[in-house]
C-alpha cells in the first residue's frame, strides 16, 4: 500500500500516555502528538480541509496562489497542499516567529514576509492586513484566513475528535487545547461533547491574550493585550473560529513556565514538542492537579515539533537572556 502525494497521509496521529510530568496527579493523562502529521503539526488538518472547500466552491482554481498570515505552522499545511496541487504560496508573519519557521516555508517554496508583531491587527503594516491586501492585489488568488474560516473547525470535527474519541474508546473526561484561531479545540471540542455532553473542555490561553477574560466576562479588554513570546496561542482579536460556548474555561500559562514544560517534556517524555505544547500541558496539569479522579481520563493536544524552537527554547544561550534558566 502506497499514499499518492504527502497530503494523504495527515491524520491518524497517536495518542501517548504521560508518565513523568503527572507525576501525582490521579487519572490518566494522554498527549494527541501532532507533531506526526507530515507538516509536523496539527495544522496540517485544516490546511488541507480550507483548500478542498475553496476548489469545491470555485474560489481556488489551477495555478492560483494561496496567501495566508500564519504563525509558520498553518503555511507548512499549506505549502504541502499547494506542492500536490499545483498552487503557489506567500506568507505573512510577525517578527516575533523563530526563523526556523521562516526557514521551513522557504524550503518548501513559499515566499516569506516578515511584518512587525507589536502592531493593533488592523495596522496596515501587520501580518492580517498585508495578507489581505496581497489578496485584493495578486489575481487568481485565495485568502483562507484561517481565523474566521469554518473549514478550519470543521476538519477537526470530522478527524481530530472522532479518532481521540476512537482512541479513548468514548472513556475520555477531560480534552485540554491552546487556543490560536480556535479551530483545533471548538471543532474537538464540539465533536466530543455530541458524544457525551460532560466532557470538560479546557483551553490554554497566554498572558497578553484576550480570550481569558472575555469568556469570564463578555468584555473586549484592550488592556489585556500585550506583546508575549509564546508562539502560536492567544490572540489580540476574537477570531469566528473560537466558540466560546464549547470552551468550559480558560487557563493563562506564562511564557517562562511554558519554555520549561516544553522542555521537561523532551526530557522527561521524550517528546520533543514546540513551545505552545509546553503551554497546554502546563495548563491542563494545573487543572488536573486539583479536579481529574482515578477513572478520569483528560487528553491534551501537542501542536506542533521541537525542530521550530531550535534558536530559542531549545537554545540554553537564549532561555538565559530571557533569565529562564
Amino acid at each position: 500500500m502506497y499514499f499518492n502525494n504527502i497530503v494523504e497521509t495527515i491524520g491518524n496521529t497517536p495518542l501517548v500516555k504521560l508518565n513523568k510530568v503527572t507525576d501525582g496527579i490521579k487519572g490518566t493523562v494522554l498527549a494527541k502528538v501532532e507533531y506526526f502529521n507530515p507538516g509536523n503539526s496539527v495544522k496540517d488538518r485544516m490546511a488541507v480541509k480550507m483548500i478542498d472547500d475553496a476548489e469545491k466552491a470555485g474560489l481556488l482554481k489551477p495555478g492560483g496562489t494561496i496567501i495566508e498570515g500564519t504563525s509558520g505552522n498553518t503555511g507548512m499545511g499549506l505549502a504541502l497542499t499547494a506542492i500536490a496541487r499545483g498552487y503557489k504560496c506567500i506568507f505573512t508573519m510577525s517578527d516575533k516567529q523563530s526563523k526556523e519557521k521562516q526557514d521551513i516555508l522557504k524550503a518548501v517554496g513559499a515566499e516569506v514576509i516578515v511584518c512587525p508583531t507589536n502592531v493593533p491587527a488592523d495596522d496596515p503594516r501587520s501580518y492580517y492586513s498585508i495578507a489581505r491586501k496581497l489578496n485584493a492585489e495578486i489575481p487568481n488568488s485565495f485568502y483562507p484566513n484561517q481565523y474566521d474560516n469554518p473549514s478550519n473547525a470543521e476538519a477537526h470535527y470530522e478527524t481530530t475528535g472522532p479518532e481521540i474519541w476512537a482512541q479513548t474508546e468514548g472513556n475520555i473526561t477531560h480534552f485540554a487545547a491552546g487556543v490560536g484561531t480556535g479551530g483545533t479545540i471548538c471543532g474537538t471540542g464540539k465533536f466530543l461533547k455530541e458524544q457525551n455532553p460532560a466532557i470538560v473542555s479546557i483551553g490554554l490561553d497566554t498572558y497578553g491574550s484576550v480570550f481569558k477574560k472575555y469568556k469570564e466576562t463578555g468584555i473586549f479588554d484592550e488592556n489585556e493585550i500585550y506583546s508575549y513570546k509564546t508562539e502560536g496561542i492567544g490572540e489580540d482579536i476574537l477570531p469566528k473560529n473560537v466558540d466560546f460556548d464549547l470552551i468550559d474555561l480558560f487557563i493563562k500559562v506564562t511564557d517562562k513556565d511554558a519554555a520549561l514544560m516544553t522542555r521537561r517534556l523532551a526530557k522527561e517524555e521524550g517528546l520533543f514538542v514546540g513551545w505552545s505544547c509546553g503551554s497546554a500541558v502546563f495548563g491542563a496539569l494545573e487543572y488536573a492537579r486539583e479536579h481529574l479522579q482515578e477513572d478520569d481520563t483528560m487528553v491534551i493536544v501537542l501542536p506542533d515539533h521541537g525542530t521550530r524552537y531550535l534558536g530559542k527554547i531549545y537554545n540554553d544561550e537564549w532561555m538565559r537572556e530571557q533569565g529562564w534558566l
